[in-house]
């Protein structure tokens, strides 16, 4: 068995800018270079731009005003609520995985 099995990046785009914007508001740009520094995950302008338009129909992000043509972008008490209840069912998978490895 491989000791290094790549089983690709992790690409749930509306998760990913969530987290993005957890830490503060940021524009299109920021996002993705800020996603691919903390996951290694390269979100393309269509899947980033598509996820945003997600999260702004469902009130999880909104737009903050233009700052030199960009649009930055910050996330809503609603969108906290939303990542919140997402890592905590990473956690849940997490802990599954590891008490079901450690049964080999």
């Amino acid at each position: 068995m491989p000791k290094n099995v790549d089983l690709g990046h992790y690409s749930d785009a509306c998760l990913l800018v969530l987290a993005s914007l957890a830490s503060n508001p940021k524009h299109g740009y920021a996002i993705m270079e800020d996603v691919q520094d903390f996951c290694g995950t390269l979100l393309e302008p269509g899947t980033l731009y598509g996820a945003i338009a997600r999260l702004e129909q469902r009130g999880w992000i909104e737009p903050l005003p233009a700052e030199d043509r960009r649009r930055p972008y910050r996330i809503t008490a609603a969108g906290v609520a939303a990542l919140r209840e997402q890592i905590a069912t990473m956690e849940r998978i997490v802990t599954t995985s590891r008490a079901r490895l450690a049964l080999k």
